[in-house]
């Protein structure tokens, strides 16, 4: 089979006008970059109105290994699907980041024939967004260290400044650095992360209009005065100049699949450290304009999944009407514990071979990801996403499971090597759960009005199988002060590694009996949740040893060449 490259540069583009015109999107309402991009104009959703809401199909996974499991794939192919089943149907996912694309995960647009494209164009600057985010995050960070030196508008204290720096690159070395030699600004310690770790980034995704913007970029916490009170953004005058920045950034990117079906990309948080979905306005107009929208939330069940459910839905208003959790047998097999499979390393080979046994021992994460989806009242699809060294064998094991464990239905999904074709049953399956009455209405995890550790305590026992919470001394500190000081109504977003459904990748994919430590929880006034931290979660990844960007090139043609 072709490369992902190559499928995609050889696909003939239609006009994005054509694209936007097939869903009822008005030439005023796009604003072009080039032929083949546009932003959406937010003026489209007043117009839109409620007349018209389409289902709403949320796609995520069992806990991600390196090999990847093809949720963006299946994400775009179910879409693909749906639109050859003759429903108007539209994608909307997540722009990635340019740190991971140059690391180890090469391209971002999903794969074979279920790409967005262009794709290169979507993997690198698309439409400036990210470098929109990183201005504006880097314009705070220049305003704090400025006028605490200038008169101090916030009265922040030096040493109690929280707010970091950011890039959209994978540079470890600038995770801890000094900032405020050379005689100007108060000499102190500082780090940066990456763009898609701001809490910018965050607040694009969860604004639902211009005016929700200017707010909550005023509400974003920089820092603690000498008595430990929070120093919001505004206090410094410093939000306005950041909405400027974000102004365009706002409207929704639109692109199309390798089979020209409509596909919104737009924002690009991380589920591991912020929610891990794309954004609310993206979400908004799809729906006022298709039948069906397929969104993707960050890795497994228990993180973009629980995040995509208690954050994104609380804030848009909007209910899911299915899930689909992609698996592979592949991965599974991975999860028994007897391979070694490490990011960056040589995969033992053996992994590929048919294995009954490791597959039955791995079968325990794929039910609990299903166990976490029920709890939501959710119907939930299986797509188990096929491979060519994956055994008839194995494929009937992982569905008749999957049932078992309490999906509607289990579906091999061939949407990498068949495109939409190859996602048909898939997305019969989806439309069948999706339009079947529901025995129980969708609900949340929590309420607002419960205290702090009791939504974080359902968290980490409903959804992570945790016996227990242990909050150390800066987390029952931090706790007691954000009660006292109104945010404890917030909803949680945990912040763990994605490897496990505890805070330790050593621990395994599926442990049991364990208790969640808690070392602090902090405020994200500006995104509106709350981020208890467990383990140890890097916001500045690292390039490994052969990074991704040292296969890319350009051909005499001016064409990218290496990219995925």
């Amino acid at each position: 089979m072709d490369s992902d490259l190559t499928i995609a540069q050889r696909t003939t583009l239609r006009p994005i006008l054509d694209i936007a015109a097939a869903l009822g999107l008005r030439e005023e309402e796009v604003e072009l970059y080039g032929r083949y991009k546009a932003k959406i104009r937010l003026e489209a959703i007043a117009r839109l109105g409620e007349g018209h809401v389409g289902r709403y199909i949320v796609v995520t996974g069992i806990t991600p290994t390196p090999l990847g499991e093809g949720k963006t794939v299946t994400t775009i192919g179910l879409t693909q699907g749906l639109a050859r089943l003759g429903r108007r149907a539209a994608c909307s996912i997540r722009q990635p980041s340019m740190g991971p694309v140059f690391g180890i995960k090469g391209g971002a647009a999903g794969g074979g024939y279920s790409q967005v494209l262009p794709m290169e164009d979507l993997n690198l600057h698309l439409t400036g967004d990210m470098h929109a985010v990183s201005s504006a995050h880097a314009l705070l960070s220049a305003l704090i260290d400025t006028l605490m030196i200038k008169g101090n508008p916030g009265r922040l204290d030096p040493m109690k400044v929280t707010w970091r720096r950011c890039v959209d690159m994978n540079d470890a070395a600038l995770r801890d650095i000094v900032i405020g030699l050379g005689g100007h600004g108060f000499p102190r310690e500082t780090g940066f992360d990456l763009t898609a770790a701001s809490e910018v980034m965050a607040v694009l995704a969860l604004a639902g209009s211009l005016k929700d913007l200017r707010e909550r970029l005023g509400r974003i916490v920089i820092g603690f005065n000498h008595q430990d009170l929070p120093v919001f953004a505004e206090a410094i005058g410093a939000a306005g100049a950041m909405a400027v920045l974000l102004r365009d950034a706002l409207m929704p990117n639109l692109l199309q699949t390798v089979e020209h079906v409509p596909a919104f990309v737009h924002a690009g948080p991380f589920a591991n450290i912020a929610h891990g979905n794309s954004s609310v306005l993206a979400d908004e107009i799809a729906l006022r304009c298709a039948d069906f929208v397929v969104t993707e939330a960050g890795f497994g069940a228990d993180m973009g999944f629980e995040k995509f459910c208690n954050i994104k839905c609380r804030v848009s208003g909007r209910q899911p009407d299915a899930a689909v959790l992609v698996a592979t047998v592949r991965a599974l097999k991975a999860h028994s514990g007897r391979y070694r499979v490490v990011p960056g390393r040589p995969i033992d080979a053996n992994i590929f071979k048919p294995d009954v046994e490791a597959l039955q021992a791995g079968m325990s994460n794929m039910a609990r990801h299903l166990r976490n989806i029920r709890r939501f009242n959710l119907p939930a699809v299986v797509a188990v996403n096929r491979f060519p060294t994956d055994s008839d064998e194995e494929i009937e094991i992982v569905r008749r499971q999957a049932l078992e464990a309490g999906a509607v239905a289990a579906v091999v999904s061939e949407a990498h090597t068949r495109g939409g074709e190859g996602a048909v049953p898939l997305a019969e399956a989806v439309v069948a759960a999706a339009e079947a009455p529901r025995p129980e209405p969708f609900r949340f995890l929590y309420e607002p009005d419960w205290p702090i550790k009791r939504k974080i305590e359902a968290i980490a026992t409903e959804i992570y199988g945790a016996c227990g919470v242990e909050y150390q001394p800066a987390a029952e500190t931090a706790i007691a002060s954000l009660t006292r000081l109104g945010f404890g109504r917030l909803p949680i977003c945990m912040a763990k590694t994605q490897y496990s459904f505890s805070h330790d990748p050593g621990l395994g994919p599926c442990p049991e009996g364990f208790r969640l430590p808690v070392r602090d929880v902090r405020l994200a006034g500006g995104a509106g949740f709350l981020i208890p931290l467990c383990g140890t979660i890097q916001t500045m990844p690292a390039f490994g040893r052969h990074p991704a960007a040292l296969d890319m090139d350009l051909d005499d043609q001016g064409r990218v060449i290496g990219l995925f």
